[in-house]
């Protein structure tokens, strides 16, 4: 049987990581901040993937970016993903030359998909994640949101997404806006909005905060990884903490040898 997944995603506006809720954006810190409370180098030994998103509104700093993501993933165990912005085979490889394994695809999705065949044609469909923001549309079913959720498709999630299940993408990022940082719980209605014939992974996201959650969408059977963005539910040992009930109640996660051996013990406590 193959390993389900947990994946930890910072969110970086222009030199600050942020908190989103219903994607309005709350800076929490800087680099500094988040080497102290998060060294990835040791984090990473509790989860099975990192993905770093570029959420800025209007301008970006690319540069801040990559050099942002250079840092966080050096020495990183884990994969790391990271996008936002990508409009060029180029930009990508510079993610990529920056500790990138994957890139995150979420506009371009639906509107460039020429580039989208075309990254995947340089890197490998294994290498290109689609990122799908949904909300509820009042009526039963739910629109994509592209742009950071600032505009609306004039399609329906499952006309938009029924391009992607001829296999443009390695796998699928799906996030709830409704849901999104409320740690009420994943909204698994999202799930409803795939082709019948899906067969991409799924990452769930949107509305985690705690391990039970994590528990929920994990067995699951169309759900592949489940994700987090919120930083303060896991600050410290909280991922080491989550990841040992779950594998304590059998959920199909790796488990390394080291793993608690790294700062912390099983039960959190400073292994120094």
């Amino acid at each position: 049987m193959l390993k389900k997944r947990i994946i930890f995603t910072l969110l970086f506006d222009r030199g600050s990581f942020m908190l989103s809720r219903n994607f309005r954006l709350q800076k929490v810190g800087n680099l500094s901040w988040l080497q102290k409370n998060y060294n990835f180098a040791n984090v990473a030994f509790f989860i099975d993937e990192l993905i770093v998103l570029d959420v800025s509104r209007g301008t970006r700093d690319r540069d801040a970016f990559l050099a942002a993501l250079t840092q966080v993933s050096a020495g990183c165990f884990a994969p790391v993903a990271a996008g936002g912005g990508i409009d060029s085979v180029d930009y990508a490889r510079q993610l990529l030359r920056s500790g990138a394994d994957k890139v995150v695809l979420n506009s371009a999705l639906f509107e460039q998909r020429d580039l989208v065949a075309e990254i995947a044609s340089e890197f490998g469909q294994q290498c290109v994640v689609g990122s799908v923001d949904l909300k509820r549309d009042g009526v039963g079913g739910y629109d994509v949101f592209v742009g950071n959720g600032a505009r609306k498709l004039d399609v329906t999630a499952a006309e938009a997404l029924a391009w992607h299940k001829a296999g443009s993408v390695g796998e699928i990022y799906l996030n709830c806006i409704d849901r999104d940082g409320t740690g009420q719980g994943f909204d698994f209605g999202t799930l409803d909005v795939l082709p019948d014939d899906w067969n991409i992974p799924v990452i769930m996201a949107g509305g985690v905060g705690n391990a039970r959650h994590f528990a929920e969408g994990l067995a699951n059977p169309r759900i592949d990884a489940v994700a987090t963005a919120h930083l303060f539910n896991f600050v410290g040992n909280g991922l080491l903490k989550a990841r040992h009930a779950l594998l304590d109640e059998g959920m199909q996660l790796a488990e390394w040898p080291d793993i608690g051996a790294v700062n912390f013990d099983k039960r959190g406590e400073s292994a120094t």
